[in-house]
């Protein structure tokens, strides 16, 4: 449904600004690939994950005792009376309940987790934001898209990726943190692999001549009167 709604906003621009399209300038970033270079992303992310791994383990902890519960309930039941039945079932529904609630809370949509993490990856979307702005400015474009995101990208000229200039503005462009998806702004060719072996009729390689021996003269073919 968001990338519908993505193509048709996209479509809506061009519509817009079709008669001055030649004028427009583009640019777009991956956001997702910069986003991972970011030590305050990493680190939220790092946080939101030990959150999760804790809450999943007092998830467990209470299907161990509902387990229980049952188990004893089981082995227990020919010896209970219809009334003490009755209870034990109620006390195992509610823990069943209880679970399914806490679940929902923490894990659920827009739960306790979505939350937290929203919380934790703002002040870094934040600040992405503002190197996006500086660069759209300074470069003097007119749209910036998200290769990332919603908007289906069928097709990236690599001449129009501001990725690397959004990095630099943030202090993250060094080699050794870029050494994947780092690529210059004016190339025209993303992997050089692509490129078709030649055929198998090719012309062999010319192997070069050996050099003459210095000092040794070239005989010269006098000609016949």
């Amino acid at each position: 449904m968001m990338k519908k709604l993505g193509c048709f906003l996209l479509l809506c621009l061009f519509i817009l600004f079709g008669k001055n399209v030649n004028a427009q300038r583009f640019g777009y970033i991956d956001s997702g690939f910069i986003l991972q270079k970011m030590p305050a992303y990493t680190n939220a992310q790092t946080e939101v994950e030990k959150l999760s791994q804790s809450w999943q383990k007092e998830i467990e902890n209470m299907r161990a005792e509902l387990e229980k519960l049952q188990k004893s309930y089981q082995a227990e039941e020919i010896l209970l009376t219809p009334d003490m039945k009755t209870k034990r079932q109620e006390q195992i529904n509610r823990k069943d309940t209880e679970i399914r609630e806490f679940q929902r809370k923490m894990f659920g949509f827009e739960g306790a987790l979505f939350k937290r993490r929203q919380e934790l990856i703002r002040p870094a979307q934040d600040q992405l934001f503002e190197a996006v702005e500086k660069i759209v400015r300074q470069r003097g474009l007119n749209f910036m898209f998200d290769k990332s995101g919603d908007v289906v990208m069928l097709y990236t000229d690599p001449r129009h990726d501001y990725t690397e200039f959004v990095l630099e503005e943030l202090g993250l462009a060094s080699k050794e943190q870029n050494t994947a998806g780092a690529r210059p702004a004016n190339a025209l060719v993303d992997d050089p692999a692509d490129v078709p072996p030649l055929p198998e009729t090719a012309a062999p390689a010319i192997t070069p001549a050996k050099a003459k021996p210095s000092g040794q003269k070239v005989p010269v073919k006098k000609k016949n009167n």
